[in-house]
């Protein structure tokens, strides 16, 4: 099936993830909003914990990266019944992946958080948070394969009905477990984590449902689960590790954006989780864009049409950029009414604030350049979109090192780290797709 690069077809792809990726961070949003009024601590054990958490959830995206772009160029090579296999090996390989993790959270993990996070109070609650959040990656991992098959085959609306289901799912189950409604015993932090993990699981099993009683799986050879295919791995794996270690690295960084902000101070951490919340929301039609950029870029190359990729990454930038602008004008009109989603104490509010001006001036950067980036990633030179990561990580990691340690500047200038990492990552982008060798 030969796919378009037309701004409406750009949309139709686009819009099912942005409306899933709405739905997937009512969690992160419901989990920062509740536990800001269970306290101070838990707001700032969060942030840490989650974040940390989202690194090994990104180790499963980025294989799930891999297999989308595999899957999407054998759909342009008009192979469909191919797509089956690369997608039940991935489910093996990151079901597998999932249970050594959760088994390296629970008990390495705590060893690494010691020796990064001064205040024994948000270590102890970080800790608790983990214990039971890590559960959730194997569900996750699962969702992610389901979604690489539907994402590469431009049919996205069953991602947005899954993550709608897991939101509504959540915020009762968060809001009976973290203040102890519905007869649940109240668990804080821990509630939260155990809302979020038994929420994935239910996506995942309507996941599996909605696709053996609605998709033809013969078509294209999906859910057949025969002996493992160590060679489609090792394919996959080709294409995915160089992804996975970027996403590492990307994440990882922020981690350590997160622990250097920690010493600051237990408000500037709180501060700063609050605004992780309103960013990761603005980054969601970048993250819908990208990946229509990404899946159409291999879809693309499948069908011989390189020459049509720069007209592909200019539409989803533009498209992009004028959805951007309406959740900017918002943010910027009331700005006090969005923190007080996650916080009422007027103290709060007011740090948060500047820091909020900075991120609606940094997301257009941002929009940009990680499309841009994704089209990099669409041409299935993964090698070289990783060496482009370490490269804008490097940069970004210096940049926060000086401005925490050497000159101690206002948080407000510390999170301009963001747009220090957009430039890198978008200008090297731009100059491998202008004199590369991709096509």
């Amino acid at each position: 099936m030969n796919q378009e690069f037309s701004y409406r077809n750009i949309w139709t792809i686009a819009y099912p993830i942005i409306i899933g990726n709405i739905a997937q961070n009512v969690v992160n949003i419901t989990d920062t909003a509740f536990l800001g009024r269970v306290g101070t601590t838990e707001l700032a054990a969060s942030a840490i914990a989650g974040v940390f958490y989202f690194i090994f959830f990104m180790i499963g995206l980025g294989f799930s990266t891999g297999t989308q772009i595999v899957a999407a160029k054998k759909l342009g090579e008009g192979k469909p019944v191919e797509i089956g296999k690369y997608i039940d090996n991935a489910i093996y390989f990151l079901a597998g992946l999932s249970i050594v993790l959760i088994f390296l959270i629970k008990f390495v993990a705590p060893d690494i958080l010691s020796k990064g996070v001064n205040s024994a109070d948000i270590f102890e609650k970080a800790k608790e948070y983990l214990n039971y959040r890590c559960y959730g990656l194997f569900f996750s991992y699962i969702n992610l394969s389901i979604s690489a098959f539907y994402i590469s085959i431009g049919k996205t609306k069953i991602i947005s009905l899954s993550f709608i289901i897991l939101a509504v799912v959540n915020i009762f189950l968060d809001y009976g477990m973290i203040f102890g409604n519905f007869g649940f015993q109240p668990l804080g932090i821990a509630g939260a984590a155990i809302a979020s993990s038994i929420s994935e699981a239910v996506a995942t099993i309507f996941l599996f449902l909605y696709t053996i009683y609605k998709i033809d799986l013969k078509k294209y050879n999906l859910f057949k689960f025969l002996k493992i295919d160590f060679s489609i791995i090792l394919e996959l794996l080709k294409i995915s590790t160089p992804v996975m270690i970027q996403v590492i690295l990307s994440i990882g960084a922020w981690f350590y954006f997160f622990m250097l902000v920690e010493k600051l101070g237990q408000m500037e951490l709180a501060v700063s989780n609050i605004i992780r919340s309103i960013y990761i929301v603005l980054m969601i039609p970048i993250w819908g864009f990208a990946s229509a950029t990404n899946t159409l870029t291999s879809n693309l190359i499948g069908q011989g049409k390189q020459n049509q990729v720069f007209k592909l990454i200019r539409k989803s930038v533009l498209l992009c950029g004028l959805i951007n602008l309406f959740a900017i004008i918002i943010a910027l009109l009331i700005p006090e009414f969005i923190i007080r989603i996650y916080t009422d104490d007027i103290t709060l509010i007011n740090a948060t604030k500047p820091i909020l001006y900075t991120i609606d001036f940094v997301i257009f950067f941002i929009s940009s350049a990680f499309i841009i980036f994704n089209g990099v990633i669409g041409t299935s030179k993964t090698l070289i979109s990783m060496f482009i990561e370490i490269f804008a990580m490097t940069i970004y990691i210096i940049f926060v090192y000086i401005f925490v340690y050497k000159i101690q500047a206002s948080l407000q200038i510390i999170w301009l780290s963001e747009l220090v990492y957009a430039l890198s990552i978008g200008c090297a982008s731009i100059l491998y797709l202008r004199f590369g060798k991709w096509i």
